[in-house]
């Protein structure tokens, strides 16, 4: 069962209380969840003193361009992949001024773009911490619709930052 706004949002609420209390500030970089998980965090009033950016990279252009993903590493991988989510994270971190946790999440959420390796569902999650520390999560959750996908992939990205924010 995907998780609904209003859980998003709590559980949002929690992991800005987590990053206050530690002193940590965040970016996220996206590319099928399109902002959706900057959103339900900027949701939570005061997230400003925790949130520090957001970055779409909807496009393999915009991945090179704004977080400094390699063009090579998408050709190999595509921009579906461990490597390239993980990438993502790591630029991220290196293009925030402040940040100091990032989560990254590129992935097919449907109803079309799907193949038998890459199906419908499938979402790679990057996450880093400045000085070290850098997860990879992959997920196949299957065809839930491009709302269910994105919105599991929300909640999965908020895991991903709690994990590396203790």
């Amino acid at each position: 069962m995907t998780a609904d706004l209003d859980t998003l949002v709590e559980e949002a609420a929690k992991l800005l209380d987590l990053c206050r209390a530690s002193g940590l500030k965040l970016a996220t970089a996206e590319s099928c969840t399109g902002g959706l998980i900057a959103a339900i965090l900027t949701e939570v009033p005061g997230s400003s003193d925790v949130v520090e950016r957001g970055f779409v990279t909807y496009s393999n252009e915009a991945k090179t361009e704004m977080l400094g993903v390699s063009p090579a590493l998408i050709e190999k991988y595509g921009a579906v992949s461990g490597e390239v989510a993980r990438a993502m994270a790591e630029g991220a971190l290196r293009n925030s001024r402040a940040a100091d946790i990032t989560v990254s999440v590129t992935g097919v959420a449907g109803p079309g773009g799907g193949t038998s390796v890459k199906p419908i569902g499938l979402v790679h999650f990057g996450a880093a911490r400045k000085g070290g520390g850098l997860l990879h999560r992959e997920k196949r959750f299957g065809d839930l619709g491009r709302r269910g996908v994105r919105l599991a992939s929300v909640a999965e990205a908020m895991s991903l930052l709690r994990e590396l924010a203790t």
